[in-house]
């Protein structure tokens, strides 16, 4: 998923890339991927920063390696922590008590969803844009041709 956020905001801009962001994580719920509906706003915005900042912090300078591996290892950064501050501190920790008693979590998904949403979405990131500067270059001289 990393990977096709990364392309789709490098090679297809912005509005791909937000699209890309925001659509998947309700797909992925659809299809019985995401963990609980609670997590789909939360993938959303790691998602959509990680887009954000890979779009603007390479920018028009996209041929510099440097300037998109730096942009790649703080986008998956950004990613981490947002997701680890939405899911872990912010859904399992300000809001556990209500969604508990809601029944909308049930007290084994509060205890996996902390660790599920915290080092490895940084390594997925990390592969996943990874993946994303080798294809990149190549996509877009596809595209040239």
């Amino acid at each position: 998923v990393n990977a096709v956020l990364a392309v789709s905001a490098l090679v297809g801009g912005l509005g791909c890339g937000l699209t890309v962001a925001i659509i998947s994580p309700v797909l992925a719920f659809l299809l019985g991927i995401a963990p609980n509906i609670v997590t789909v706003p939360a993938i959303m915005v790691g998602n959509a920063v990680f887009v954000l900042l890979l779009h603007f912090l390479v920018g028009k300078d996209a041929e510099s390696i440097v300037r998109r591996i730096i942009a790649w290892v703080v986008a998956a950064a950004a990613k981490f922590a947002a997701l680890y501050f939405v899911v872990a501190k912010l859904i399992c920790g300000v809001l556990s008590e209500g969604l508990l008693a809601s029944g909308t979590l049930k007290p084994p998904m509060l205890k996996a969803l902390p660790a599920t949403f915290s080092w490895p979405q940084l390594f997925t990131a990390l592969i996943g844009g990874a993946v994303a500067l080798v294809i990149v270059p190549v996509v877009k001289k596809a595209l040239k041709k």
